[in-house]
């Protein structure tokens, strides 16, 4: 096969993507075994959940369609793994030998700037953040701003106080930069621990802070995430670091990458036994709750009178 740069059109790729996985593997002459709605493969002794062009590995809490998946687990390159899915699967599937990748960059905090003028401005100013909440963040060295462009950053740290991931946000005007720094580590990105039995999960950091800034009252008695995605890798590792953690409210945002994402994360808690609700936001995220509030925020809602 190929390996050299060939365009794919938006179609092909979408084909490719929506290739099943489970007739992919019943070709390759590889067996699954039926697990409720979905099917199960062995990756060696590893399992793999697959759905239709989706699959999940359960030991490494990643997932992905079909393309991530032919890439991964037979080391294809993107066009190999497109030409392949784009050919109907036909002949076998060999393990190509892995790729030499650089090894990745050590995890380090952006340089801080002398001052937070600009991120206050764009926290307090255009993102509406409650001021008592933000000091609490500030203070813990949690949020700080960045001497090179100016970004909001937002800290994860492990449960030694050690810096294990950082979530960057461009606080100009007109920016509508985000990203995480390298070598974060996904199961610390941002997040605080409280000490009632509640864990409230977001995709942002921002949407977080937003949501605390509507529910203030008695706020820090609760533990909250930001993904910083819509993984829930973060949301695991803040249960196995304070087991008084009993409750889980997934509070990602209202669009379909969102829901899609809550539905997942709420399918493994139920299968784990674990007490769950899905909150939705009235508009896009928690952020445009808190700036643009619907007058039947003015008071809080049914459903969120629980929480607080």
């Amino acid at each position: 096969m190929s390996t050299g740069y060939i365009h794919f059109t938006d179609e092909q790729k979408e084909i490719a993507r929506q290739t099943d996985i489970a007739d992919l593997l019943r070709r390759q002459g590889e067996t699954l075994k039926r697990s409720g709605s979905e099917l199960e493969w062995r990756d060696g002794s590893q399992k793999v959940t697959v759905r239709g062009n989706l699959w999940f590995h359960q030991y490494d809490q990643k997932g992905g369609d079909a393309i991530d998946f032919v890439r991964r687990f037979y080391n294809k390159s993107y066009p190999e793994a497109m030409e392949y899915l784009l050919g109907g699967c036909g002949g076998t599937l060999t393990v190509s030998p892995p790729v030499q990748r650089k090894p990745a960059k050590p995890f380090a905090l952006p340089e801080k700037n002398e001052n937070m003028r600009r991120v206050f401005a764009y926290l307090l100013n255009r993102r509406g953040i409650d001021r008592d909440v933000l000091y609490a963040f500030t203070h813990k060295g949690m949020i700080y701003e960045s001497a090179d462009y100016h970004n909001a950053i937002f800290v994860g740290f492990d449960q030694d106080g050690i810096p294990r991931h950082a979530h960057k946000r461009g606080s100009g005007s007109e920016s509508a930069y985000k990203g995480n720094q390298d070598g974060s580590l996904p199961e610390y990105s941002f997040h605080w621990h409280g000490t009632s039995d509640r864990l409230y999960l977001f995709e942002a950091p921002i949407d977080m802070l937003s949501f605390i800034s509507i529910h203030k009252n008695g706020w820090k008695a609760h533990s909250y995430a930001a993904a910083c995605g819509v993984s829930d890798q973060v949301l695991w590792q803040m249960m196995k670091d304070n087991p008084k953690i009993q409750k889980v409210y997934l509070c990602l945002d209202s669009d379909e990458p969102g829901q899609a994402a809550a539905k997942r994360i709420s399918d493994k808690l139920f299968t784990k036994g674990i007490q769950h609700e899905i909150l939705v936001p009235i508009h896009k995220d928690w952020n445009e709750d808190l700036l643009y509030p619907a007058e039947e925020m003015e008071e809080e809602t049914e459903c969120m009178q629980p929480m607080l």
